[in-house]
């Protein structure tokens, strides 16, 4: 990493910013790199090389200490830029160009977001027969040169595909890419598409998510894809940085047996982090946990013990896999299974999403997000919220920014 002044300004490589020596940007700039604020009142006639090495030396620590690194590409914060090139209402492509602009990228930016994950979906971008939806290749451009344009790093992650969606098993669907060779064969010819569309934008700047969730049936086929998908794209890029994530929907207890291809650092390991699920999709329309009317808290017991006596039969099966202490403790001890494998292939880990339902309690949300930010940070991963405008969105219902939420994981409010 390096740091350059030059007349006045703090330039970072690693930041892609720079930074006026004043006060006012001094304490946004240690904010936003979580670093105790300099009690030194800098001034353009008062500044001596003793308050600058000072200052150079804390920078050093604070951009060292947070966030990862893999061929160039640097990420800490990021946010999903969820429902807009995917998960569509049934494939809608009518996308309304007021959805997602520019000013989204430079609110995220100003939040202190470093980086957005953007999911999108084959279903949006190419019709059946193949071709392309030109104007939907066009939003995807846009939205990776706001992002630049607003020194955001983006990564593409390939989400759903014809033949997979990771939630197919609970909507009665299947998914025929574990089985069907010719869907295999045309699964890496997205993958041919997309890099010739995205190989002109910098490694340091953009990078590939195979694919999203991966729900084989046996932890090998998946294995065996990640490893034919590489070849693909590394016959076309030899240093895009590619994020890989495990088997059943990226969980934690499934990087025992991810392998990925070896000897290459420009590999991000990438985990999905919802637990406790009861929490975290409290009342989603989609789980199964949709119509429960027990509250639940965080930390300490999920469900009381006279909430839970009070429960129907029925409702007491469905919730009582629940009934035990959850705190930061228990967070880490599932976070850590992914930071070991991780670890052992010398590369490192970023969570991809997390994140909890708007209707679950807010202040008991608020708490999750403090706890699991702090278990990011101790383990040195990166992480990427779900998501910015949906369910799990960062606004209140008054459309502002949620600054409690904003306070919990780190950042601050607009």
């Amino acid at each position: 990493m390096q740091i350059y002044f030059i007349g006045g300004f703090i330039y970072t490589e690693t930041a892609y910013e720079y930074i006026c020596i004043n006060q006012v940007s001094i304490s946004s700039f240690f904010h936003r790199y979580k670093c105790i604020e300099s009690t030194i009142i800098l001034t353009s006639s008062t500044i001596m090389k003793k308050t600058f090495l000072f200052l150079l030396m804390n920078l050093c620590f604070v951009l060292g200490s947070f966030g990862i690194e893999a061929g160039g590409f640097s990420i800490h914060r990021g946010i999903n830029i969820s429902h807009w090139l995917s998960q569509r209402p049934d494939n809608n492509l009518a996308i309304d160009e007021k959805q997602i602009t520019e000013k989204d990228f430079k609110l995220l930016a100003e939040l202190g977001f470093d980086h957005v994950r953007i999911p999108i979906d084959e279903m949006i971008l190419w019709n059946e027969s193949g071709e392309k939806y030109e104007k939907s290749f066009q939003f995807l451009h846009k939205g990776i040169q706001w992002a630049i344009k607003h020194k955001l790093r983006v990564v593409v992650d390939l989400h759903i595909i014809r033949a997979h969606y990771f939630n197919a098993g609970m909507e009665g669907g299947t998914n025929t890419l574990w089985t069907d060779a010719k869907a295999q064969t045309h699964f890496l010819s997205l993958w041919e598409e997309l890099s010739a569309e995205l190989n002109g934008y910098d490694t340091h700047m953009l990078a590939y998510e195979i694919m999203n969730e991966p729900t084989a049936p046996d932890h090998e086929d998946w294995n065996k894809l990640i490893q034919r998908a590489y070849d693909q794209i590394r016959s076309l890029e030899k240093k895009r940085v590619l994020v890989i994530g495990s088997n059943l929907w990226q969980g934690v207890g499934t990087f025992q047996y991810l392998k990925v291809p070896a000897n290459d650092p420009n590999i991000i390991l990438s985990c999905h982090f919802y637990e406790p699920f009861i929490l975290s999709h409290y009342k989603a329309s989609w789980t199964e946990f949709k119509d429960i009317t027990v509250p639940v808290h965080y930390p300490g017991y999920l469900i009381t013990k006279e909430d839970y006596e009070a429960l129907p039969e029925a409702e007491q099966k469905q919730v009582a896999r629940w009934l035990k202490e959850w705190d930061k403790s228990t967070l880490h001890g599932y976070l850590i299974q992914a930071k070991k494998k991780a670890d052992e292939l010398g590369l490192n880990l970023y969570c991809g999403e997390f994140g909890i339902y708007r209707v679950a309690p807010r202040a008991d949300a608020y708490r999750w997000y403090k706890d699991v930010i702090e278990v990011f940070d101790e383990l040195n991963m990166a992480w990427c919220h779900w998501d910015y405008k949906g369910g799990y969105t960062i606004f209140n219902e008054d459309g502002k920014v949620d600054s409690e939420l904003m306070k919990a994981i780190g950042l601050q409010a607009h």
